[in-house]
């Protein structure tokens, strides 16, 4: 029988290291509501097609986990394909959702969806865990929670007309 284990890269809390890490981020959750930023949420699955070439196509497009379809996920794919063993093209074809690996690319998509619901300038804060591949050779998995606040202000034409976003951003590792 094989001896139970986690993944390479991620790692356990027990409960006392959970009250610690508990306080340290909710001390900073209480400064960052102090100074009027609000708290939201993104989902840690986004659609590929948010998340690729956001990062880098070279190396960051690397560095994000992809979530095979659900049920039959090769019902779209010719024999002939696999035989060619092209992981970009195999992975468009399997593959349409991904985890994220920042909290940047799926803040833009959520102010671009909710752009009409809030109010600039927007504070926001998220405190969430990311993972990654960093390094892909071993796919040892980077398991981090990562704390970032971003202030957003809507900028106009000399008409009145949104024009864009202008972002202010500032994150942390833990």
């Amino acid at each position: 029988m094989a001896k139970p284990s986690i993944p390479k890269g991620t790692r356990d809390f027990a409960p006392l290291e959970m009250v610690r890490r508990n306080y340290i981020f909710d001390t900073i959750k209480d400064v960052f509501r102090l100074y009027g930023f609000q708290q939201i949420e993104t989902p840690a699955m986004e659609n590929l097609s948010t998340l690729m070439g956001k990062y880098g196509e070279e190396e960051g497009d690397k560095l994000l986990f992809k979530i095979l379809n659900s049920g039959d996920f090769l019902s779209g794919v010719e024999q002939s394909e696999l035989q060619e063993r092209n992981p970009l093209k195999l992975t468009s074809k399997i593959s349409e959702k991904g985890l994220r690996y920042d909290l940047t690319v799926p803040f833009a998509r959520f102010v671009v969806m909710n752009r009409d619901k809030i109010s600039f300038p927007f504070k926001r804060y998220q405190i969430r865990v990311n993972r990654d591949l960093k390094n892909t050779v071993r796919a040892r998995v980077n398991n981090r929670k990562f704390c970032q606040m971003v202030l957003i202000v809507k900028f106009f034409n000399n008409r009145g007309a949104a024009r864009g976003f202008v972002c202010q951003d500032a994150a942390a590792e833990a």
